[in-house]
């Protein structure tokens, strides 16, 4: 009867430890892949340019959450529609992996497309909600989507399920948008969303962003929008650039507790010359 010696068991134990370190390499390669196509996905469908409009700014700042596989689904978007005032949407969408991202450009592309047929918010917001189901997927998405007519600062909005925006107006007034909202989109058909209407005034902002500004464990989200309330207020009284009060606004993802998706679309009316 033969015996392995001290020597074979440990060979034996190298080999078995090689082989678990190469299969970890291996699977770390291949989430890394994941994620690297996830990020390059959500980017993609990202729009690359913000309209320029005579009197209104606009200012974005987007952190994606690409730890691990935490890859999300939040999305902003800004367009110019057929009518000339413009279309803003921003919004999340849930998991966080490639499904997730690619479910975002869908409601994104969605959105534009149908806004060639009604750019009305709420009506916008519920064919949206019907085309979403047609898919078929197990996925929703929250949203925030706002019609603003440059010409005349009015600004009509429609939530689905998203977290309410923030406005500030230069003679020191500021708030938590209080209109009523519908359910995400992509739960049920025949859905409403009801349409607040307000008007942009010269030196005022609009601030919309998604719960991963504002919102974790370390961060309520009655907090949070509460400190995006005092900054934009600050902003508006001051005259900051729409730019400078994005990028305040982002950095205060880093205090909620959590890696999210994070993302802060600014609208400032400065009614002289427009920009991004």
């Amino acid at each position: 009867m033969s015996r392995k010696g001290p020597t074979d068991d440990g060979d034996e134990l190298l080999a078995r430890l090689g082989s678990l370190t190469a299969q970890a390499r291996e699977l770390a390669e291949l989430q890394r892949s994941r994620v690297e196509l996830a990020v390059a996905l959500q980017r993609g469908m990202l729009p690359r340019d913000l309209p320029g409009v005579l009197g209104v700014r606009l200012a974005v700042r987007y952190a994606p959450a690409n730890h691990g596989l935490n890859v999300g689904g939040d999305w902003y978007d800004a367009f110019t529609m057929p009518d000339g005032r413009i279309g803003l949407s921003i919004g999340d969408v849930q998991g966080h992996n490639i499904e997730a991202a690619a479910f975002m450009g869908q409601v994104r592309v969605g959105l534009r497309a149908l806004a060639s047929v009604t750019s009305e918010p709420g009506e916008l917001l519920a064919r949206t909600n019907d085309l979403l189901l047609s898919l078929g997927t197990d996925l929703f998405a929250t949203c925030t989507f706002i019609r603003l007519d440059p010409a005349t600062g009015v600004l009509e909005s429609a939530r689905a399920g998203h977290i309410p925006h923030i406005w500030a107006t230069a003679d020191g007034r500021a708030g938590v948008d209080d209109g009523e909202g519908g359910p995400p989109l992509g739960v049920g058909r025949g859905m409403e969303y009801p349409v607040t209407r307000h008007r942009l005034t010269t030196g005022g902002v609009f601030v919309l962003l998604t719960d991963g500004v504002v919102e974790g464990p370390s961060l309520s989200l009655d907090e949070g929008l509460g400190q995006v309330v005092r900054l934009a207020g600050i902003a508006a009284v001051a005259g900051l650039e729409a730019g400078t009060l994005a990028s305040s606004v982002i950095r205060m993802a880093e205090t909620v507790g959590h890696e999210d998706d994070a993302a802060v679309l600014v609208v400032r009316h400065d009614g002289l010359t427009a920009g991004t």
